[in-house]
């Protein structure tokens, strides 16, 4: 499993509650269109008085590197991209391999 891993900011202009609407409601009817996409997550950045260096931060899991490579050069993601243009400033991204790390018992059981 590959993962795309993706930090966003939001367009100036835009309320938390606007931005979050695009992102949370919106997006996910077309991030669902993309080919051999197999999980999604989205990551809010919770309010906080400090002004954070990004609104959120996306996931894409995919089979491989090919599959990505696939989903992002049809006309899926071409519908993709111009929704992000309405909401996005910003997105950094790269992709990832998940390493699940064992806590131990001790952490577990607190």
């Amino acid at each position: 499993m590959i993962k795309v891993v993706a930090v966003l900011k939001a367009r100036e202009g835009l309320s938390r509650d606007e931005f979050l609407y695009k992102w949370n409601v919106e997006h996910p009817v077309l991030v669902r269109r993309l080919p051999g996409l197999r999980r999604y997550r989205q990551n809010p950045a919770v309010e906080h008085h400090k002004e954070w260096p990004f609104n959120g931060m996306a996931e894409l899991w995919f089979d491989s590197v090919a599959d990505v490579k696939t989903a992002y050069a049809g006309e899926e993601a071409r519908e993709l991209f111009e929704h992000e243009y309405e909401f996005l400033a910003d997105m950094q991204w790269f992709l990832a391999d998940e390493v699940e790390v064992d806590l131990g018992e001790e952490v577990q059981a607190s």
